[in-house]
């Protein structure tokens, strides 16, 4: 919801003592009013959006090479001094419009050393046991943070629109300053050298009469069995270390990275998936200002519901694939449900407040859950392929690629959705149904393997006959 001096009727306001009588936009905020005020907060979401995106294929690259916490630091703090001067603008009276384009632009380059070296530090702590429920636990922060973004901006909005990025920004500073206090990005800074063992992983051992299956016993599934049955090997000696810092952990580079088995298919998914979250997260409140009677700042509070369901989701996914160690599978599964539950809400989510709301969480619950799950305990997960062998910090390269896809979807996402509202809201969310399909598409040869690869020997011996 623009700030209310933005773009407003005068006509009820009392104007100062020397107002040009002929001056009916005196109240509005230039530039951002008249006709093109639609238009240019939406370049100043696309600056932050696509810069996000383009920096975010490098954020990772360097993380790999330098301390997490510095980094982490450094982002921060920076994003927190960029947030601030998008809000103090106002109170200096600057009306240049590519001051803000500027500040978004860097606003955004700053904020994609974010989430690969927050995944890495993770990943350096918790191994695979577990890893999808404790991450979606973990992962929730990203819509508390949502939530309680949309509210301080909500409450500040009327009374001085700077102060709803002013005051987050002087947040984000501030813990980029305890950050750098406390942040102990891995066990062996603080003298740990092993967990708790974990069980090993489900085997499929292939026999000779698989050798003539198709590329679900490609090479790269086959290094993978065989790094688990090495793993395997490792339990029954009783002796798992937990990762520790050697000189062998060396970065891979960012093509390296890109085929590792299963990269290329998350990004993509998460290209269509992160285009349906970043479209609600936009538009959400807009739509149901516009679909029912509630007020606009009502409206936002309403569409925090989205990320409540998220945050559920988040960690459903995550344990279901602990339990199933089907990731794909769980994906696609929630983004199938997805698409019949978001046709309901557009249909019937304006009869009455108890639906809205009721709809809006499952619709949160479903689609975030994947985008979650991706971002998180898969990246974690590719970013210690076995296909890796000595090479074994990948995490962070890995999550800049699955999320800067995914972060140009997020991009183009708000922009369809602002090109396509104008033919109607049932047509915006047409699209997005649309979205989350190619996003299951994208999945499917990664659930053919993984229940290919769940098979019993026997079974799969008969098909091969």
């Amino acid at each position: 919801t623009p700030p209310p001096d933005f773009d407003q009727s005068c006509q009820n306001l009392t104007p100062p003592p020397d107002f040009d009588v002929n001056d009916t936009t005196w109240c509005d905020w230039a530039p951002f009013y008249g006709p093109t005020a639609g238009t240019l907060l939406g370049t100043l979401d696309s600056a932050l959006l696509f810069a996000y995106a383009g920096a975010m294929f490098l954020s990772g690259y360097i993380a790999e090479r330098m301390s997490l916490r510095y980094f982490l630091t450094a982002g921060m703090i920076t994003s927190g001094i960029y947030c601030y001067l998008f809000g103090i603008a106002h109170k200096l009276e600057i009306h240049f419009v590519w001051y803000y384009i500027l500040v978004q632009i860097f606003g955004g380059i700053v904020e994609s050393s974010g989430w690969p070296g927050v995944v890495a530090v993770m990943s350096n702590w918790y191994g695979k046991s577990k890893r999808g429920l404790i991450m979606g636990i973990w992962n929730s922060h990203t819509s508390v943070g949502n939530i309680l973004g949309t509210l301080i901006a909500a409450r500040l909005l009327n009374y001085d629109w700077g102060y709803s990025f002013m005051v987050p920004g002087v947040i984000i500073a501030a813990m980029g300053l305890i950050n750098f206090l406390f942040l102990v990005e891995h066990p062996a800074d603080v003298g740990l050298s092993s967990l708790t063992p974990e069980p090993p992983p489900p085997l499929y051992q292939p026999s000779a009469s698989t050798d003539h299956l198709d590329d679900s016993a490609s090479s790269d599934t086959e290094l993978l069995h065989d790094a688990e049955r090495t793993q395997s090997r490792s339990y029954t000696r009783g002796e798992e270390k937990s990762p520790t810092k050697t000189d062998s952990d060396n970065p891979v580079g960012i093509i390296d990275a890109i085929w590792i088995p299963g990269v290329i298919e998350f990004s993509l998914s998460l290209f269509f998936a992160k285009l349906v979250c970043y479209t609600f997260l936009y538009w959400l409140p807009y739509y149901i200002s516009a679909s029912t009677t509630f007020s606009s700042e009502f409206s936002a509070d309403v569409s925090t519901i989205f990320d409540v369901g998220g945050i559920v989701g988040g960690i459903f996914a995550g344990a279901l694939t602990d339990y199933s160690g089907k990731s794909a599978t769980v994906c696609c599964g929630m983004l199938l449900i997805s698409m019949p539950l978001m046709f309901a809400y557009s249909a019937y989510g304006s009869l009455s407040f108890g639906l809205n709301v009721t709809l809006l969480a499952l619709v949160g619950f479903f689609v975030n859950g994947p985008y979650a799950l991706i971002t998180t305990a898969v990246s974690a997960d590719l970013g210690s392929h076995p296909s890796l062998a000595g090479n074994a910090k990948a995490t962070a390269t890995v999550t800049s690629l699955i999320d800067g896809t995914g972060s140009v979807g997020a991009a183009i996402g708000p922009l369809l959705a602002g090109a396509i509202f104008i033919t109607g809201w049932q047509n915006v969310f047409y699209s997005l149904i649309a979205a989350n399909l190619f996003a299951l598409l994208m999945l499917l040869r990664l659930v053919f393997r993984e229940w290919k690869r769940s098979l019993p020997r026997s079974l799969i011996d008969q098909q091969v006959m």
